[in-house]
């Protein structure tokens, strides 16, 4: 939506030539008390519009300009130019000879040569009775079209062009605001804004500020220190070391209309799902050891994303944070891209062109703690604002950061429209929300004693609960098609059920409990995992409560835990067959799926964030191997309607056999209407099996689409000759069955010949 324009145009010349006061007449200026005029000066004055600008006063005009640093100052209009005298520490004042308000500018002389300025103080507000409204109740689903930092472009009473940008920034328990940036020399003397009534919402339009400029509100607090601070709202951000918040004016046109009305008749949840998550800065770097930027990732990772075949990429935080090492998630600037690479134009670029390949988008997004820096939301107005003020409940005691203040509405309200805004302004495909649980429970990482109860006497956080339910409805219903996605590690209930159904209204929820069990089993040496057979059973016992997402996410190869590949046992060999048998497990287990970065190439080292992936492992076959299952599985699947049309269902799978511990054989079947049905068995035993009787849904010929052992992927090569025939006769509780060979430590596809 386009940002409003101001309720009134600026101050025009009247269709007559202005009348003059009488002849004889000097009329003095309009006054203002000296105790009003050390209000403006001092920065304390909530409405400097009152003072400043022009006013009609005993059939004249005065003007007064706040230009601290000038040597002259004039105004000029059609009436000629009328010098102004320094009236009191910065404040110039001069009656004009006309009886109505004209059209005009300031003259300001410095050193040099005078300056034609236009006077942001003889502007009407930007934000209109309903903007204001709507931020009082906590409920502007655009906010960003309110607040922050907007270019907007007039036209001038002589036909020129008008161009400066509108600032507002939520500041309630503010004394005074001033907007400092690079067109006033980072002077906020200048520039003190206005408050709206009672809305805590000040303002100001600043002619001749563009994008690309930097700024930052100079806030007053209560205890009378000056804070400067970020804009909450601010699109653009400057790269860091640096910290202030940069004007920015999107001429971006969209490529992806194809991809945006599909997905709007999209159920995410009986669609194909394969996501790769990645960290932008390590996925590559330069030789220096730079990031690359939006362009060139808008070219290289599209292209590679596509190659194998996921459906969607899933980015860790792109949200604007100062330290690189907390990979996003504690975050300074919820509205602004990532400026490590670049403007949000460039982001746009990147997302745009992942839809023109077929690659959905999913954000990582951190809406249950923020950054602690000085210059970003803590204590934004000299009180905790965006925090809650309870230290146990405003504090987070794993993370180091604020907690926000979930029981206020503006706050949520600035939290929900950050997730509209991700959606419509950058066309995003769905959210996966950090660190749900953190939300959800009181008592998260505390002590007894160092967390209080809700009104009930439990350990909920019943405002969280309100605000995840608000968010989801809100987006659900503003941005059809897209997803939103929850990391949540405990057994809340209805986490993936409709709002209305009292649930939180997310659409999928992280399996944490598949990942965590399935690992476990992993890890065991192939002559044990009989005793473990329950861990990869266990996860069939829920699986459908929720509608859930297979993680395995960067949390599993960092701090220490090491790869995937490492977490395997055995030789070098085991390892990888290790890894591409559990790979191919995951693939057909119901659920989405998603694997970071890394895994594909059998990455040796655990994720570092500082560096980029070991790319030079494609050069050895074993690791190009694991690529190219990757590739593989993808394919298949993207193929098998089986295996992802019906994951919300349990019509969806049935085990052939779960309880084969003796061999480590799992094996079942995945159906969906008007798909053909697919069968896998997983043997992860270190020793092949010959002639296992497997049951099949129907007789006739099966093929064997995917076989982890296969040569192409540096296997041994254990397997069926590209088919298997299913006989009649009951096995399993199935129809048919048919005799097998199971590669070691091998995963094998059956597909029903068409």
């Amino acid at each position: 939506m386009t940002p409003p324009p101001p309720t009134q145009p600026p101050a025009q010349p009247p269709a007559q030539p202005p009348t003059r006061p009488a002849a004889g007449t000097s009329p003095s200026p309009r006054p203002v008390p000296r105790e009003e005029l050390d209000q403006l000066v001092r920065g304390e004055h909530g409405h400097p519009h009152a003072v400043l600008g022009p006013h009609v006063h005993e059939g004249a005009v005065t003007v007064r300009a706040l230009k601290p640093l000038a040597a002259r100052v004039a105004v000029v209009g059609e009436f000629g130019e009328v010098p102004l005298t320094h009236e009191h520490e910065g404040v110039w004042v001069g009656v004009l000879p006309v009886a109505e308000v004209p059209d005009y500018r300031l003259s300001v002389a410095y050193d040099g040569d005078p300056l034609l300025l236009e006077d942001p103080f003889r502007f009407l507000p930007t934000l209109g009775e309903v903007d204001l409204h709507l931020v009082n109740e906590g409920r502007h689903e655009q906010l960003w079209t309110a607040l922050g930092a907007h270019v907007r472009h007039y036209e001038g009473a002589d036909g020129r062009a008008i161009e400066g940008t509108s600032f507002a920034v939520w500041a309630p328990s503010a004394r005074g605001v001033r907007l400092k940036c690079d067109a006033n020399g980072w002077d906020g003397r200048e520039h003190p804004m206005r408050q709206l009534g009672t809305s805590g919402v000040w303002e100001l339009f600043v002619p001749g500020v563009g994008s690309g400029t930097a700024y930052k509100f100079a806030i007053l607090g209560q205890d009378g220190h000056w804070r400067e601070k970020a804009d909450p709202l601010a699109r653009w951000a400057e790269p860091p070391a640096s910290t202030a918040s940069k004007v920015f004016e999107s001429d971006y046109t969209w490529g992806d209309d194809a991809w945006m009305s599909a997905r709007a008749d999209t159920a995410p949840v009986s669609a194909p799902m394969s996501v790769y998550e990645v960290h932008l800065a390590s996925w590559r770097r330069h030789y220096d050891g730079s990031t690359w930027s939006w362009d060139q990732l808008a070219t290289d990772l599209v292209a590679y994303v596509q190659d194998l075949g996921f459906t969607h990429v899933e980015l860790m935080p792109v949200m604007q944070h100062p330290f690189g090492g907390s990979w996003g998630y504690h975050v300074t600037s919820y509205f602004a891209p990532d400026s490590r690479f670049g403007d949000p134009d460039g982001f746009r670029l990147l997302v745009d062109r992942l839809h023109q390949a077929g690659i959905g988008v999913i954000l990582d997004w951190v809406p249950g703690h923020f950054a602690t820096d000085e210059w970003a939301l803590a204590r934004f107005d000299g009180t905790p604002l965006y925090e809650d003020p309870n230290p146990q409940r405003g504090w987070h005691q794993e993370w180091g950061s604020h907690i926000f203040n979930f029981g206020r509405p503006e706050v949520r309200n600035f939290l929900f429209a950050n997730a509209v805004y991700w959606c419509e302004e950058f066309h995003v495909d769905g959210l996966r929300v950090d660190g749900v649980a953190s939300m959800l429970y009181l008592d998260y990482s505390r002590k007894e004693g160092e967390w209080s109860p809700n009104k009930y006497g439990g350990r909920e956080n019943l405002e969280a609960v309100q605000f995840l339910q608000e968010m989801n409805a809100t987006v659900y219903r503003r941005v059809p098609g897209v997803v939103t996605i929850a990391e949540e590690s405990t057994s809340w209930p209805g986490v993936t059920k409709p709002t209305d159904a009292d649930g939180l209204g997310f659409g999928f929820k992280w399996n944490m409990g598949w990942m965590h069990d399935s690992l476990t089993y992993m890890a065991h040496e192939p002559v044990h995992r009989a005793y473990h057979h329950g861990e990869m059973t266990f996860s069939l016992v829920y699986a459908w409560s929720e509608n859930f997402v297979l993680p395995i996410s960067h949390d599993e190869v960092v701090h220490g835990k090491g790869s995937l590949l490492r977490k395997m046992p055995g030789d070098r060999w085991q390892q990888l067959a290790n890894l591409r048998a559990y790979l191919a497990f995951m693939w057909g287990h119901p659920g989405k799926q998603l694997l970071f970065m890394g895994v594909e190439l059998g990455q040796e080292s655990e994720w570092a964030e500082s560096r980029e992936l070991d790319w030079w492992l494609l050069e050895h076959p074993e690791h190009a191997g694991v690529h190219r299952l990757v590739r593989d599985l993808n394919r298949v699947y993207a193929e098998s309607g089986a295996l992802w049309a019906q994951d919300h269902s349990p019509d969806g799978f049935a085990w052939i056999d779960a309880n084969d511990a003796g061999r480590n054989v799992f094996s079942f079947v995945r159906r969906a209407p008007g798909h053909p049905d697919l069968v896998c068995v997983a043997n992860f035993s270190a020793v092949p099996h010959h002639g296992v009787r497997v049951g099949f849904p129907a007789a006739g010929e099966w093929a064997e689409v995917l076989n982890t052992d296969a040569e192409t992927y540096t296997g041994s090569g254990v397997g069926n000759f590209g088919s298997v025939t299913a006989v009649d006769g009951e096995h399993h509780g199935h129809p048919a069955y048919a005799d097998v060979s199971l590669p070691p430590l091998g995963t094998v596809w059956f597909r029903a010949a068409p």
